[in-house]
């Protein structure tokens, strides 16, 4: 049986604090638990959480000295290291044992220095502030989690389960993490390279000369559309269009377009079983290629792999989609 222990470092967030607990306390093999999963806090008793709770914590950092993985749940928020935990980490690392951090709770490993030159993420909302802060980090800001070497880090919230699966799967292999997924109701395991899957929005609009022909661009997307047919729905020359364009939406018109055509592919790729060559022709992508590539671009996954963490949620027939909306 593997010992987890879990440092609840006040203010602890409640869900960070629970996907340890609840994941792998569903891990069973032959026919005993897989492991035992203790929380400790700087100051054993009552501990502060993020929504106001109190949790009683009846383990001090000391614990650490007996775990094979040690995991930090994190505040949700940026905030700054108790020196205990700091100091308690690194004797952790110098013994060899393995530490991991869900969402913020990267903070604490890399002020122990423990992730310097090393691959980590940590919650999108704060990656500039972990950059800030620790610049000698080789901070990846928009994958799920990182692993390298005995020290392993996620993004926030949900991010956290992808993580514990992950290390489910490094011990007892992708049979058993896998049906720990389907007991939990979680996704199966997620390659921690895939992105965030943040919101990537256009900047907000600040006009309506061009609502027009947006509304008219977005009705047909699956043409083939260029900027001299844009300007000439607009009644008006590409110069004046371009310029108009940029002034309302912060970008170009066919920077605008492809982020809509993109934008598109994503959702027919969650929602329907299309074929990849017709998903391309409905959102105006043109081939399976160019559509491969631009859907790798801004997720970070091909098309069937993106599609593979939304399959639950195509039930539209295969024709229901063969032309935009």
């Amino acid at each position: 049986m593997i010992r987890v222990v879990v440092i609840a470092a006040p203010p602890v967030s409640m869900f960070n604090l629970a996907i340890p607990d609840l994941l792998f306390g569903k891990v069973e093999v032959a026919g005993g638990r897989g492991y035992e999963v203790v929380v400790c806090a700087p100051d054993p008793g009552p501990v502060a959480t993020t929504g106001g709770l109190e949790l009683t914590v009846p383990h001090g950092l000391e614990a650490l000295r007996e775990a094979h993985t040690v995991l930090v749940a994190g505040t949700g928020e940026a905030y700054e290291p108790d020196p205990r935990v700091v100091a308690a980490l690194r004797e952790a690392a110098d013994a060899g044992t393995r530490i991991a951090s869900i969402c913020t709770g990267a903070f604490s490993l890399a002020k122990a220095g423990l992730l310097d030159g090393r691959r980590a993420t940590t919650y999108w909302a704060h990656a500039d502030e972990m950059r800030r802060r620790h610049p000698a980090i080789a901070f990846e800001g928009d994958v799920l989690y990182t692993e390298d070497g005995q020290f392993l880090t996620s993004s926030g919230y949900a991010a956290g389960i992808d993580l514990c699966l992950h290390l489910v799967r490094t011990d007892y292999g992708a049979a058993v993490a896998n049906e720990v997924a389907r007991l939990a109701l979680v996704a199966p395991v997620r390659p921690g390279g895939q992105t965030q899957f943040t919101h990537t929005p256009l900047p907000p609009e600040r006009g309506t000369a061009c609502a027009d022909v947006r509304g008219w661009a977005m009705r047909n997307l699956d043409k083939p559309l260029t900027l001299t047919d844009l300007a000439r729905h607009s009644g008006v020359s590409v110069r004046t269009l371009t310029r108009r364009f940029h002034a309302e939406s912060g970008v170009s018109p066919l920077q605008w377009l492809l982020h809509q055509r993109v934008e598109r592919a994503r959702e027919l790729l969650e929602t329907t079983t299309l074929p990849m060559d017709q998903v391309a022709t409905a959102c105006g992508l043109g081939t399976a290629d160019s559509l491969r590539a631009h859907v790798v671009r801004r997720t970070g996954l091909t098309p069937s792999a993106y599609r593979a963490q939304f399959r639950r949620y195509a039930t539209a027939p295969a024709g229901a989609a063969s032309s935009p909306a």
